[in-house]
């Protein structure tokens, strides 16, 4: 049995507490502590997620689920089984082939959700003839191939497949002043499809972009926007219906990548991904180390984790 949800802060250390004696030393990658307790693995991620996995799973996920109705009034069966219906929903999105075997052209953002480093975002156009190409290459959503992988096939790629990136730097991103993330993302999605659109006459049959907002509500990002691409495809999980959008995924993938190995080569600091825990403790070293005037020019000032950091 494996049981996984996301704990709330105020239980992580009480978890960590009650099962300290059955602590393992040698913990998995991104966890952040793991114990061997009676049948049950508990581990506890960076992400904040918890795991309980084994014969007695049920048993020590129901001590934590009548905790968390106590202390946060959160009724986590319930989530569960909404999360459940939500990933059986998914399943069934994932048989549409609409985007499949036609040329076409997509686009895919990354960095949105991580407090250090830029937001990529690249559209690129997959013809038919390049599918075989693409698909040998191992070609899928970046968020699901590790960092090797991106390293060795993006360049691949790039030689073959036509795309335009744009990358906004966060102290761009702090200059512009854009708190919603979703209205950035629809002003750049407009920008590389613009951009790629004017690069050549493509003989596609739809642009796709994952859904990440109403449809209405994207164009109403983009009102002021003189140029707008309008005869655009919205559907969730893009990055696994179409090869456009997977393919500007590990682009994108690619570039942050990148960019984040220049930002850790310039501060001599390994710059960490995401949002987590671990990046409010690096957030608080960089700080002592750097300053806020420099805070400034690697992270998302708008997050959350600004204000975890400065308190402490």
């Amino acid at each position: 049995m494996t049981i996984v949800y996301k704990i709330s802060e105020n239980l992580r250390k009480e978890i960590i507490e009650h099962y300290r004696d059955t602590a393992k030393t040698n913990k998995p990658p991104y966890s952040v502590f793991q114990s061997d307790d009676c049948g049950t693995v508990v581990t506890l991620y960076e992400s904040g997620k918890i795991m309980f996995q084994g014969v007695s799973a049920d048993i020590d996920y129901a001590l934590w689920r009548d905790r968390e109705a106590h202390l946060n009034k959160r009724d986590i069966d319930k989530e569960l089984r909404i999360k459940d219906a939500k990933d059986k929903k998914k399943k069934e999105e994932m048989k549409d082939t609409t985007y499949k075997f036609v040329s076409t052209i997509g686009s895919d953002e990354v960095g949105t959700g991580d407090y250090f480093g830029p937001i990529v975002v690249t559209a690129s156009y997959v013809d038919q003839a390049d599918m075989s190409f693409i698909e040998d290459l191992g070609v899928r959503d970046s968020k699901k191939l590790t960092d090797e992988k991106i390293l060795e096939i993006a360049p691949k790629i790039a030689k073959k497949i036509p795309f335009v990136s744009y990358t906004l730097s966060p102290k761009e991103y702090n200059e512009v002043g854009i708190t919603n993330m979703n209205k950035v993302k629809a002003i750049l999605h407009n920008k590389v499809l613009n951009g790629l659109l004017k690069k050549a006459n493509y003989d596609y049959k739809y642009i796709v972009v994952d859904q990440f907002a109403l449809v209405s509500k994207y164009f109403e990002h983009i009102k002021d926007i003189p140029e707008k691409v309008t005869n655009i495809e919205f559907t969730p999980h893009a990055e696994d219906k179409c090869l456009s959008v997977a393919v500007s995924s590990i682009i994108s993938r690619y570039i942050f990548l990148k960019e984040m190995g220049a930002m850790s080569e310039k501060y001599k600091m390994t710059i960490p991904k995401g949002a987590g825990i671990n990046v409010d403790k690096f957030g608080r070293e960089f700080l002592d180390k750097y300053g806020e005037d420099e805070l400034k020019n690697a992270v998302k000032l708008n997050f959350k984790n600004t204000e975890k950091i400065k308190k402490s």
